[in-house]
Order: structure tokens, then C-alpha cells, then sequence
């Protein structure tokens, strides 16, 4: 039976490296608590542009920021040398906001209504905080100050803001 993709996929983890010839993976955490992983939930690596999930059959964590994990589908070293380096998300709608301000979680759209990525954090830089934002390129930090933000709905956990070009 197909899964149904989520709209909004935060980074929680990322593929350090294979471990063993049977598809065993090391997984690094910044952000998140490795026990995230360990929720039945899938996770998703991104694969030619699209997300693709993966349930977690095994996982043993290893320190506060370390787990190793086996993905049903990764049967092989050969598979998981394959995803070695690769980031892994979750469905955003899994992580509660601590702060109905933050914004992590939110789609964060462009002033012509493109869709630029989900926020995955806010940096509180003195003077200047940031909201991180993966993107399909990768993670990008993104300025919030107020003459940016054209709009914020709340009920749809957007933001639409005026990028500069090339910010993105």
C-alpha cells in the first residue's frame, strides 16, 4: 500500500555511515533526540528530488546524539554506502512546537508564492535572528526582520516573505 508523503519534512538526523555488510547505518542528531527515530513513524531521505520513506526496523542509540539503525528496505553495505552522508527527515507535524512563535515546522513561501522549504529552526543571533530552512539545495538561513515578512498565517503555519534575490 503506497504511503501517503507529508507536505512538511524537517531534518532530524543525519546518515554518518554504513555500519557492517547488512545495511546497519550510523545516524548523527543535532536538533533532535535519537529516540525521535524509535516512534513507528517513517523517516524520509530524499531520493532524485523526492522524499522516500523508510520504516525503522532496529535501532540502538548510542550516546546523546548517535543511534544505529537499520531501515527495512536497506538490506545490504552496499545499500547503505548508497545513503551514506544523506539527511534524514520526519514529518514535521510529529514535533510539537514549544514556541507557537518559533515558526520550525512552518512552509515558508517566497512573494511570488513559490515554495522555498520548511523551517527546521530558528537562531536566535543577537541583532539578527535567522530562521534555518532546508530547502531542496540544502539548508539555508534565511533573515527574519519584520521588512521581509509580507505575511504569516497562523492556521496554515505559513510565511510568505520577500527574499532578496540570490538569498535562496
Amino acid at each position: 500500500m503506497p504511503q501517503a508523503l507529508p507536505e512538511n519534512l524537517i531534518r532530524v538526523a543525519q546518515v554518518l555511515k554504513s555500519n557492517g555488510a547488512d545495511g546497519e547505518l550510523v545516524m548523527g542528531f543535532r536538533e533532535y533526540a535519537p529516540e525521535c527515530l524509535n516512534d513507528g513513524e517513517p523517516v524520509f531521505i530524499y531520493y532524485d528530488g523526492l522524499p522516500v520513506p523508510f520504516f525503522v526496523s532496529s535501532f540502538l542509540q548510542k550516546g546523546n546524539s548517535r543511534a544505529l539503525v537499520r531501515l527495512e528496505g536497506i538490506e545490504s553495505g552496499e545499500d547503505a554506502q548508497e545513503i551514506a552522508g544523506q539527511a534524514v527527515y520526519m514529518d514535521a507535524s510529529l514535533f510539537e512546537d514549544e514556541d507557537e512563535d518559533s515558526f520550525v515546522g512552518w512552509t515558508l513561501f517566497d512573494q511570488d508564492g513559490h515554495k522555498v522549504g520548511i523551517v527546521s529552526d530558528f537562531e536566535d543571533i543577537p541583532g539578527n535572528p535567522c530562521l534555518c530552512v532546508d530547502t531542496p539545495q540544502g539548508q539555508t538561513l534565511i533573515p527574519l526582520h519584520e521588512d521581509l515578512v509580507l505575511s504569516v498565517n497562523q492556521d496554515k503555519r505559513e510565511i510568505i516573505m520577500n527574499l532578496p534575490e540570490g538569498l535562496v
